[in-house]
């Protein structure tokens, strides 16, 4: 009988060597040679149970010999020693099985052992595969997801681009929109100024037109050409005088500033005032929408006075000035109101001249006063008087053109000084003030 055990020994030799991974991963190699072990199991199995029938074969044999002995002693003897030897190898052999017996049982239950472990590692390879599997799943479901924000990014980002080049079309178009309407917006405004500048020459011209049409009706010397310093815009000659009219218009709509442009030029008029042959009187001819804002129609400055018109008003003023051309202003004066004319001239002559001598005098005596102080003070007092009349500041009352001074103010002025002078112990008699001012020389003698 055939007793080949390798398969078994090679299946015994590879489970003590084997490792955690060779548990694992060669389960079936494992498996696969465990069958074959169990073959090789089974074949010495059967063949201890044939040794073992052989032995009782044998036994039974020797018992059948036994009985013979006696009939046949020779052939006991010779039989014996065979029986002996048989026996002993029976024993050997029956040793032999039982040391199989016994390496198979620990064997089986190494096997038993390896089992439950792979039993256990197979469980938890199981276990393993499903929790990969279920990995793999969900990485297929992350990656299908991915691919569907992919295509999502894509389809949001080719929607973003044709938003972007609508935007873009329309700030191009907006863009220039606002450029066309800023240059419409630039071109009325260039417009606008033209048209305040053409207000402006217009109204020069209207004036210019004006005045000279009425100079032409009315027999008036209209001066194209001023014999004086200056270029007014119209000038005309009546009784031996230049007469100036200039025209004065705003430059734009707000017309708030106008009234202070116009007072602004007539104090630049005293150019004109200051010439030779020239008037006093200064006409500004202002369109008639102007005269709204403006508040004040004439302006009496120190040597002459500006009057603001309106162009319907010119005919009326040159034909009041040409009234001076049509009699002789002091034939018209009766001899009584000639007399209070020249009386009244010569008292302001006299009143001035006399406060120019008086002047003079208290001019003298403070120019002594003050050379005596530099002379006569010892120099700590008269330095400290020095740095004390720096200290000082004498501003004396503000002249408001366009404001006249009321008599009764200067009344009330002279009623309050003269009783400061009497309580302070200070004489004021008119009467011996006024012989004693008589008295005194006017003029030098010849």
């Amino acid at each position: 009988m055939d007793t080949n055990i390798d398969n078994l020994k090679r299946f015994l030799e590879n489970v003590r060597s084997i490792g955690f991974w060779g548990r694992v991963f060669g389960w079936r190699r494992i498996k696969d040679q465990l069958i074959d072990a169990a073959t090789d199991l089974e074949r010495l199995l059967a063949s201890y149970e044939h040794e073992k029938g052989r032995a009782a074969q044998a036994v039974q044999n020797s018992l059948d010999l036994a009985k013979d002995m006696d009939l046949a002693k020779g052939e006991g003897i010779k039989k014996q020693a065979e029986i002996d030897r048989l026996l002993l190898k029976t024993g050997e052999d029956a040793t032999k099985i039982l040391s199989l017996s016994t390496e198979i049982s620990s064997v089986s239950a190494s096997l038993k052992n390896e089992l439950e472990k792979n039993t256990g590692l197979a469980h938890k390879n199981d276990l393993l595969a499903q929790q990969l599997e279920n990995k793999q799943v969900e990485l297929k479901k992350a990656s299908d997801q991915v691919l569907l924000y992919e295509a999502d990014r894509e389809r949001q980002e080719q929607e973003h681009s044709e938003e972007m080049a609508t935007l873009k079309k329309y700030q191009d178009r907006t863009i220039a929109e606002r450029e066309q309407e800023k240059q419409e917006q630039h071109a009325a405004e260039v417009a606008r100024i033209e048209n305040l500048k053409n207000t402006w020459v217009v109204h020069q011209d209207t004036v210019r037109q004006t005045m000279k049409a009425l100079c032409s009706r009315h027999t008036i010397d209209y001066i194209d050409k001023v014999g004086f310093k200056g270029d007014p815009d119209n000038t005309v000659s009546i009784c031996g005088e230049y007469i100036v009219f200039d025209a004065k218009s705003p430059r734009g709509e707000d017309l708030s500033n106008f009234p202070i442009y116009v007072k602004d030029q007539a104090e630049k008029a005293k150019k004109y005032a200051n010439q030779e042959n020239v008037k006093k009187w200064i006409f500004f001819v202002v369109p008639a929408n102007t005269l709204e804002v403006v508040k004040t129609f004439v302006y009496h400055l120190a040597d002459y006075q500006v009057f603001v018109v309106a162009i319907d008003a010119l005919e009326p003023i040159l034909l009041s000035l040409k009234k001076v051309e049509e009699y002789e202003f002091a034939d018209q004066l009766s001899p009584e109101e000639r007399e209070n004319i020249c009386r009244i001239l010569g008292k302001f002559a006299h009143l001035s001249k006399r406060r120019i001598q008086i002047d003079t005098f208290f001019i003298s005596q403070f120019m002594e006063l003050a050379y005596k102080c530099e002379s006569d003070l010892p120099p700590d007092v008269l330095e400290k008087a020095i740095e004390f009349e720096r200290a000082e500041k004498l501003n004396p009352p503000l002249e408001k053109r366009a404001k006249a001074i009321p008599m009764a103010d200067l009344e009330k002025s002279l009623t309050k000084i003269q009783n400061d002078a009497g309580n302070k112990g200070i004489s004021l008699e008119h009467g011996r003030l006024t012989d004693g001012l008589n008295g005194i020389p006017l003029y030098s003698p010849a």
